[in-house]
């Protein structure tokens, strides 16, 4: 299982190297995933639109609506098909 934090960093690109604003806590010599995201673009963004970001659907069970419990923790099923 993968542990690893996100950390966000503001940064700015001299044209050749991405330089932190701040101090960052890493290790040297360790290979990172950065992903790059223009502040100015962010910021225009309403509140549905950063939320739409994050929403999505879970795929399960098809009486999973009726019978989260059972599936969350192991009660028997309330309703029989």
């Amino acid at each position: 299982m993968n542990s690893a934090k996100t950390k966000t960093v503001h940064a700015h690109f001299d044209g050749k190297v991405l330089r932190p604003d701040e101090p960052v806590d890493l290790k040297p010599n360790v290979r990172y995933r950065i992903t790059i995201e223009d502040e100015d673009s962010s910021a225009k963004q309403s509140i549905w639109e950063v939320l739409d970001e994050f929403s999505g659907k879970i795929e399960g069970p098809e009486d999973w609506s009726e019978e989260h419990d059972h599936y969350l923790y192991g009660i028997p099923k309330q309703k029989k098909r």
